[in-house]
C-alpha cells in the first residue's frame, strides 16, 4: 500500500511541476509578445495592434490563475476537504472561461461600435511593422496553443486546456488585426471590424465549451456509458464475482469515484468475500488510473436468487 501511495504522490508532484512549467512558458512568451506588439502598434500607428497587445497581456493573468488552480488542486486531503482539492482546477477553468468570454464580448462590442460609426476613411493607415507584428503574433500564439494543448491532454488538466484556448483566442484576434491592417493598407478599413465580429463568435464559443465542461465536473456527473461498461466488464472478469447489483460513478474534478455492489457465493467466509472485494479494488485501480476512490460492498448471491 505504501509503495502505491508513493507512486501516486510522485506522479502528482510531476504533474504539478509540468503544469507550472507550461504556464511559466506562457507567461514569459506573452510578456515578450505583448511588448513587441505594443511597440509595433504605437510606431506603426495601428490601434488594432495596440488592442491586440492588451489582449496578449491579459493572457499573463490567465496563466497565473492556472498556476494557482493547479497548486491548489494537488493539495492532500485534509479535515475540511476529506475528498481532496481537485475541484479547484475546475474553478480555475471557470474563471478563465469568464475572462475569455469578457475578452470576446469586448472585441465584438468594439467591432459593432466601429461599424456603426462608419468613419473608416478617417483612420490612420497602419505601417508595415504592424503587419509583420500580426503575422509574428499569429504564428507564435498558434504554436503556444498546440504546445499548451499537448500538455493539457497529457495532464488531463481543465485549467491548462482553458489556457490553451486563450492562446487560440489571441491568435484569432491577431488574424483579425492582420485582416484589418491589410485591409486598411489596401483601402478597405471596414474589414477590420467585420473580422473582429467573426473572431468574437469563435472566442465566445470556446468560452462556453470550457465553462460547460468545468461545471459538469463540479456537479458530480456520472461517467459516460462506455466507461461504466468497461468497469462492469473488468469487475465480472474477476474470480469469485457472480454479478453486479449496483454501479455508481461520479466525476470529482478530473478524478473518478466508484461505488460498486458485487454478489458472491453466500457460503464463502467473510475472509474469502473480503479477498474478492480486494481483488476487484486492486484491478480497478490498476486498469483505470483516473479512479481515486472505490467503495465495494459484497452481497450474497443466494439472497439475490431468492
Amino acid at each position: 500500500m505504501e509503495n502505491n501511495e508513493l507512486k501516486t504522490e510522485m506522479s502528482r508532484d510531476e504533474s504539478e511541476r509540468t503544469a507550472v512549467r507550461v504556464s511559466m512558458v506562457s507567461i514569459v512568451g506573452n510578456i515578450i509578445l505583448s511588448l513587441f506588439k505594443l511597440f509595433a502598434g504605437i510606431f506603426a500607428h495601428s490601434a488594432a495592434m495596440v488592442s491586440d497587445a492588451v489582449h496578449s497581456a491579459s493572457d499573463v493573468l490567465s496563466s497565473i490563475i492556472v498556476i494557482i488552480g493547479v497548486k491548489l488542486s494537488v493539495k492532500e486531503a485534509d479535515a475540511e476537504h476529506p475528498y481532496g482539492h481537485e475541484r479547484f482546477e475546475c474553478v480555475a477553468a471557470i474563471v478563465l472561461s469568464v475572462i475569455l468570454l469578457v475578452t470576446g464580448l469586448f472585441i465584438g462590442a468594439e467591432a459593432v461600435e466601429n461599424i456603426s460609426d462608419g468613419n473608416f476613411n478617417q483612420l490612420a493607415i497602419p505601417g508595415r511593422l504592424a503587419l509583420a507584428a500580426a503575422v509574428v503574433s499569429i504564428v507564435t500564439k498558434e504554436a503556444m496553443f498546440w504546445y499548451t494543448r499537448y500538455y493539457a491532454k497529457l495532464l488531463d488538466s481543465d485549467a491548462v486546456m482553458a489556457d490553451a484556448w486563450h492562446h487560440r483566442s489571441d491568435a484569432l484576434s491577431s488574424v483579425g488585426a492582420l485582416i484589418g491592417i491589410a485591409g486598411a493598407r489596401l483601402g478597405f478599413p471596414v474589414l477590420d471590424p467585420i473580422a473582429s465580429l467573426v473572431i468574437c463568435a469563435f472566442i465566445v464559443k470556446a468560452a462556453y465549451d470550457i465553462f460547460r465542461d468545468a461545471t459538469e465536473k463540479m456537479v458530480d456527473r456520472s461517467c459516460d456509458e462506455e466507461t461504466e461498461q468497461k468497469f462492469r466488464e473488468c469487475v465480472l472478469k474477476q474470480e469469485g464475482v457472480l454479478g453486479i447489483d449496483l454501479l455508481h460513478t461520479r466525476i470529482f474534478g478530473k478524478k473518478i469515484y466508484v461505488d460498486i455492489e458485487i454478489c458472491a457465493d453466500g457460503n464463502k467466509t467473510l475472509f474469502e468475500a473480503h479477498a474478492i472485494a480486494e481483488d476487484v479494488h486492486s484491478v480497478i485501480e490498476r486498469e483505470f488510473p483516473k479512479v481515486k476512490h472505490i467503495m465495494i460492498h459484497v452481497n450474497p448471491a443466494a439472497d439475490k436468487e431468492e
